[in-house]
């Protein structure tokens, strides 16, 4: 048996989940998070099933942050940390350079160094939570897997912009995607339930959320591009707008590019809308005919909408449709509009399977011609999988 630690390192977070591998199964035995890494308050927990630990400890960086997970996974899932056998990192950027996750070497670790401007927010913490892990076990083999490696199969017509040629050759500004590993992996249990590759279109919904059509195995398209910003309508991003909007806000009110930037990522959205980005707030208040949320969600599901109606063009049809993520999983009222927006492909809807969570289900009936899936996604998994494919 294997032991692999995943890891998903913030600017100041540290996620991470031991496996116990045998063969072909993954046991998740532990999992928690390092929070407020650098600031006041840091504290981190530490979850065996139902028993939930936590302890403030002061964690000015990430070295300290993977210290206290490998002391708090010592105190129960792991005798020694002899016992690990590899760790694998959820990395944001592979850029044009990763086209499949990487066992990490000094040449790999250059390279992501590299990405940063791709990834200035993201980037800089997933290598330190790397740099972490080597101080700490210099001789355990690590992995990184890439959030943007799955998008890598598109074509130049899907991933290129309409901008002068150079800035795609010089400087790489193309539509990369993200999501990728959540997309990857329930795209995959979306066609062992159909029993076929097939054609298929992923909603990953979540504060942050993209869509991806797939076929036979391959991303063809995805919504998000250069960046996270664009697609679908999300909590407090925009998603796509016309681009000259931004440079309109910074003439007529005198924004800054830093201002313009917080606002499409930060005040826009859900959250620009009705003033709320939590997803569960904003079905509550639809329900009650609350005005802005009823307008925020009419948005959102014609967002959706209007990118799976496009996926199945570039797709040539459409066998399923998959919701995963947060909101995906468990936003049954945005899942029933979205299906009945989608009720002339042949949808129909099963309300009681449609009111189920945390669990993989088909909420379309047996009678509709296209298959509707809820697949709660696991982006970890995906992770140690790779890692055992690449450690050893």
């Amino acid at each position: 048996m294997k032991k692999i630690l995943v890891i998903n390192s913030g600017s100041s977070s540290l996620k991470y989940q031991l496996f116990n591998v045998d063969g072909d199964h993954y046991d998740a035995v532990a999992k928690g998070i390092a929070e407020r890494i650098g600031g006041e308050g840091s504290n981190i927990t530490l979850k065996i099933g139902d028993n939930k630990q936590t302890k403030v400890v002061d964690m000015p960086t990430h070295n300290e942050a993977f210290a206290e997970v490998i002391n708090f996974l010592l105190s129960g899932p792991l005798k020694s940390i002899d016992e690990l056998s590899a760790v694998g990192h959820r990395v944001l950027h592979g850029g044009e350079i990763f086209k499949d996750s990487v066992k990490i070497t000094e040449d790999a670790m250059e390279k992501m160094e590299s990405l940063k401007p791709l990834g200035p927010l993201h980037m800089p913490a997933n290598i330190s939570g790397i740099r972490a892990v080597q101080k700490m076990l210099p001789n355990v083999p690590q992995v990184a897997v890439f959030d943007t490696v799955f998008h890598q199969s598109m074509k130049k017509e899907a991933f290129m912009y309409a901008l002068p040629l150079e800035y795609y050759t010089k400087h790489k500004i193309r539509r990369y995607g993200f999501h990728g590993i959540s997309h990857a992996y329930v795209s995959e249990e979306a066609a062992k339930l159909i029993g076929k590759k097939g054609k298929i279109i992923t909603c990953h919904l979540g504060n942050g959320a993209s869509l991806a059509a797939v076929d036979n195995g391959k991303c063809v398209d995805t919504t998000m591009g250069f960046t996270p910003l664009a697609g679908i309508i999300m909590g407090t991003r925009s998603g796509d707008i016309d681009p000259f909007i931004a440079l309109h806000l910074q003439k007529v009110l005198g924004l800054s590019a830093d201002e313009v930037n917080t606002i499409l990522n930060k005040q826009s959205g859900m959250y620009g809308i009705c003033g709320y980005s939590d997803n569960r707030d904003v079905e509550t208040r639809y329900e009650e005919g609350d005005e802005k949320c009823t307008l925020a969600m009419n948005m959102y599901v014609h967002s959706i909408v209007r990118f799976i109606g496009s996926y199945i063009a570039v797709l040539g049809g459409v066998d399923a449709i998959v919701f995963t993520a947060g909101v995906g999983e468990n936003g049954s009222i945005l899942r029933r509009l979205v299906m009945e927006k989608l009720a002339y492909l042949g949808i129909k809807l099963n309300e009681e399977n449609n009111k189920k969570r945390g669990q993989t289900v088909e909420i379309s009936t047996p009678d509709s011609r296209v298959k509707v899936f809820v697949i709660p996604t696991n982006e970890e998994l995906m992770i140690a999988k790779d890692t055992m494919r690449l450690a050893f």
